[in-house]
């Protein structure tokens, strides 16, 4: 079975990206093995000065490792400030500078959640953006735009509970089966 990272967003332990990001792995690993990592608050703020002094942090290496041993990676993120978090800015700046660079032909698809009409499009499209400087092959269609999430998912239990969201993401997980190949 193929390997997928998926890279969920949000520092929020409660946010509707982790969410999604759980409620693909529980739902969809008929399809592929996921592994998620959310552990963006353990890496250090990129300085370049601080890289030359010492190095990589190990959390960096293990990341561009799960990154090249998976078959392909599922970003799942939140919108802020119609773009990208922060943290997920940052964790890609520090991969980038990795000297085997682990986005360079890896098949990578994208999601994004949020209370809105939009669904998080426009940090997608930031997104894309970065990653064609990471030379990451990107699956543009089905795209997932998960809008006004809260209604999307079960107040007790977090599950995704909305059986269209579920079909457009089986969709997605079929064509990144097929992409990956």
């Amino acid at each position: 079975m193929k390997k997928v990272l998926i890279l969920a967003g949000s520092l929020r332990e409660g946010s509707f990206n982790k969410l999604l990001a759980k409620g693909v792995k529980e739902n969809f690993s008929d399809i592929f093995n996921f592994e998620i990592f959310s552990n963006f608050e353990k890496i250090p703020h990129y300085n370049a000065d601080d890289q030359q002094k010492d190095g990589f942090p190990d959390i960096v290496n293990q990341l561009g490792e799960k990154i090249r041993d998976s078959h392909g990676v599922l970003v799942v993120t939140p919108e802020y400030n119609y773009s990208i978090p922060g943290y997920l800015k940052n964790t890609l700046d520090w991969l980038s500078r990795l000297k085997e660079n682990p986005f360079s032909g890896k098949p990578l698809c994208i999601q994004s959640a949020s209370l809105g009409p939009l669904g998080g499009a426009r940090v997608q499209y930031h997104l894309r953006q970065v990653l064609v400087f990471l030379d990451a092959k990107v699956m543009n269609k089905p795209e997932i735009f998960v809008t006004f999430a809260a209604s999307k998912f079960d107040e007790k239990t977090g599950k995704i509970n909305d059986e269209t969201t579920l079909n457009f993401i089986k969709d997605q997980m079929i064509a990144f089966d097929k992409f990956i190949n």
